[in-house]
């Protein structure tokens, strides 16, 4: 279970019936275009009346990569962006909370190129201004929007990821600390 999954069961779990339940849908190597593709088909099994829905994507990243035998960005920015709002107007169907967590930076020396991929590169240059479109996005469509990449950066980044690219145990707990508190401090749970 997740940290975010855990959190939720203690704050919630009061009495018969009472739950919550925390659905990750991530898939590794996503882009945005993954996500918007499989979004609804994932959702409306999971979705009840009866429960309140709180939809958090975390994109971008993989978006942001270099890939250099196409001289591109792997998801165009523009691109990007159009998916960020089909995302919405996907995810407002189900929930009007809709949180965007922005994506974290990297280790330019282990991932530029990726070890995993010699033919895709991740830049932290890159990946600020794929944050910045999505902080953009969100607040143009009433979806929320937590910072991760500075908060990351002040912690010394290096030491939060596992492979340069991905977050560690202390990195993952740092983005749960961070994604509670802004539901906490929004009133959001």
């Amino acid at each position: 279970m997740s940290f975010l999954g855990e959190f939720l069961e203690t704050k919630y779990l009061v009495g018969e019936g009472d739950e919550s339940y925390v659905y990750n849908l991530s898939i590794s190597g996503n882009q945005s275009d993954d996500i918007l593709a499989r979004f609804e088909a994932e959702i409306k099994p999971r979705f009840s009346q009866k429960r309140e829905f709180i939809v958090i994507f975390a994109t971008g990243l993989n978006d942001s990569a270099f890939v250099y035998s196409k001289g591109d960005n792997w998801v165009r920015l523009k691109d990007f962006k159009e998916n960020l709002r089909k995302l919405i107007v996907a995810a407002r169907k189900y929930s009007d909370k809709i949180i965007f967590i922005g994506a974290t930076p990297v280790d330019q020396e282990i991932v530029n190129p990726m070890p995993w991929d010699t033919d895709k590169s991740y830049h932290n240059e890159d990946i600020e201004k794929y944050n910045e479109a999505l902080q953009n996005i969100a607040k143009e469509n009433g979806a929320g929007y937590i910072p991760l990449f500075e908060k990351f950066m002040a912690a010394d980044h290096k030491k939060l990821l596992h492979d340069g690219a991905h977050p560690n145990s202390a990195g993952h707990r740092m983005i749960f600390e961070t994604v509670r508190d802004y539901l906490l401090d929004k009133k959001i749970i």
